[in-house]
């Protein structure tokens, strides 16, 4: 890991860029919005961890209410799990008697569980933790889109059927998280996608006698909270937020908590360049948001280009924040996560997950 870019007290100026930026203030009232809105219905949030994968972050959403973490890769959840968090889901599935393993050994150490949707990651996962004498969560996958999960009550009963037969696994209920749903942007397209999974998952939880659905994320989480059928919620992004998300027709209630912060190293009257190319902001949502007055017309490993709209360009040294298109891969580019209140650095926290 490189030295932290940024010391307590520090003015953004002092900030060594490029760096990943939180708004402390922002942060706290996207939790109290969400979790205060959420949580008084009975629902559980389970925040997801792939957004900011850092455990001081997690830790703060469970002590605002949060049930515990999702994970969406083994590596994320032994960061998390090693971190002292003691409830994590990975919100996927794993393949292989190596990683199967791996999953066993955390699962002696916290609260564990994993989704499903093939006999063969069952019969892995049963070998693991009659080898390590632990105990795993299952859940078993529902499909959405084109990913992981499976589609028919058949299905889902094979898969149930082997998860009793195992001692070390325990049945949890489904997971039913529509990924491709969240960014949508038509609010009636967002509300097809969830029926259309409420059609395919209601009959398998009546046919296991399963009371347990999670899933829901950022983009729609009102939706399935709407419907009574989902029982605990997987947000992420809503702690930090993106600008792909900005482009919904409804857009998520929070504030834009995450930024990157670049400066100015080199100032045109037409344009201004900064430090902060593809290796500090994820491009697959499209390219950064700039300030007004501020247009991203170029991004190279190590540069953005900005057309100045107006006015005298930024200044050289001038340190300009940029809204990622897209959090959860910008996050993965970077070692730490500086946390500011009114510009003034007040906390520096670990990518602990980072590439993992």
């Amino acid at each position: 890991m490189r030295a932290p870019p940024a010391r307590v007290g520090d003015e953004l100026a002092a900030v060594d860029t490029p760096a990943l930026l939180l708004d402390l203030d922002a942060f706290e009232a996207n939790l109290g919005r969400l979790h205060g809105d959420v949580l008084p219905t009975g629902i559980a949030v389970r925040s997801h961890g792939k957004a900011h994968k850092c455990p001081e972050l997690g830790r703060r959403q469970i002590a605002a209410g949060a049930v515990g973490l999702c994970a969406q890769s083994l590596g994320e959840a032994e960061v998390f799990v090693r971190a002292g968090i003691a409830d994590v889901l990975l919100s996927n599935e794993v393949a292989g008697a190596d990683k199967a393993r791996r999953l066993a050994a955390i699962a002696g150490e916290a609260t564990v569980a994993v989704c499903v949707d093939d006999p063969q990651q069952v019969a892995e996962l049963a070998a693991a933790t009659a080898e390590s004498g632990s105990t795993l969560g299952v859940l078993i996958e529902v499909v959405t889109g084109r990913r992981c999960g499976i589609a028919t009550v058949e299905e889902a009963e094979r898969l149930a059927e082997a998860i009793h037969a195992a001692p070390g696994l325990e049945l949890r209920g489904l997971q039913a998280y529509a990924g491709s749903a969240q960014h949508l942007r038509q609010r009636r397209e967002r509300e097809a996608a969830i029926a259309a999974t409420l059609e395919r998952a209601g009959p398998m939880r009546d046919a296991l006698g399963v009371g347990h659905v999670t899933g829901a994320g950022t983009g729609t989480f009102p939706i399935e909270a709407a419907t009574g059928f989902w029982t605990e919620i997987q947000p992420g992004s809503y702690v930090l937020m993106d600008a792909d998300y900005a482009l919904n027709d409804e857009p998520p209630p929070f504030a834009q908590a995450l930024h990157v912060l670049g400066r100015v190293i080199s100032s045109h009257p037409d344009r201004v360049v900064l430090d902060a190319g593809h290796k500090a902001v994820s491009v697959d949502s499209g390219p950064p948001v700039a300030p007004d007055g501020l247009e991203p017309i170029g991004l190279s490993d190590e540069h953005a280009i900005l057309a100045v709209a107006g006015g005298a360009p930024p200044a050289l040294g001038a340190p300009i924040r940029l809204v990622p298109g897209h959090c959860d891969p910008t996050v993965n580019l970077h070692d730490w996560i500086v946390g500011v209140r009114g510009g003034v650095v007040a906390d520096v926290f670990a990518v602990e997950a980072r590439g993992v």
